[in-house]
């Protein structure tokens, strides 16, 4: 697992086009052509997804939901009409039934058996600011079980001091050498740091093909 940094606000790729190309809402919904792959992004309600999405991209294209933990659907956004990011419903919402901790299970789990083929990263985004929460370990030992190594994405590091962030990256540092993890990267999307490095990464996988 590669250590983590702060890096400087840089944006390799430069979008020139972006657009909603696919939603998948319901079980019989087909999943877009395959192109030059995918980059899906999956963390708890409220952990910033939409906020990164939209810094990454330098555009408002993913909008957050005025009911957390309701969304259940797959957005495809085609970049350059050449690679997908996804964005994957959130989990972990506080208020959210049971019933609809279950659905989430059910469309992350078909994304996962029907696409994990054609995605080349996946990227796990957890709040900076807290300890590891229960569901995002639970993610991590779930995505251990089907093989996938993300690259966690450590979010809002904005709202945190110098010594709070030093003191936060150690500790996960410590407690994701536990998970089979290729990255973590630290990331403020209002100050765009970690940006870069989400890109590169996206670039080095389009790159080996």
């Amino acid at each position: 697992m590669k250590q983590t940094q702060t890096s400087k606000p840089t944006k390799p790729i430069e979008v020139k086009s972006v657009e909603l190309a696919k939603v998948i809402a319901k079980p019989n919904d087909k999943f877009p052509d395959p192109l030059r792959g995918e980059f899906a992004f999956v963390g708890r309600s409220n952990v910033g997804k939409s906020s990164l999405l939209n810094a990454l991209i330098g555009k408002k294209v993913a909008f957050v939901s005025k009911n957390p933990g309701k969304t259940r659907t797959i957005n495809y956004y085609l970049i350059n009409s050449k690679f997908y990011l996804v964005d994957l419903p959130g989990y972990g919402y506080a208020r959210a039934s049971k019933k609809d901790r279950e659905e989430w299970r059910k469309v992350i789990e078909r994304y996962f058996s029907e696409r994990s083929w054609n995605m080349k990263t996946l990227f796990a985004l957890i709040d900076s600011r807290h300890e590891l929460m229960e569901s995002d370990a639970q993610l991590l030992e779930w995505l251990e079980v089907l093989g996938i190594s993300p690259v966690v994405v450590l979010t809002k590091i904005d709202k945190l001091s110098s010594s709070e962030l030093n003191k936060q990256l150690k500790y996960f540092e410590q407690v994701l050498s536990n998970y089979k993890i290729r990255e973590i990267i630290p990331c403020s999307s209002l100050k765009k740091e970690g940006l870069d490095r989400i890109w590169n990464v996206i670039i080095e996988e389009i790159s080996k093909e």
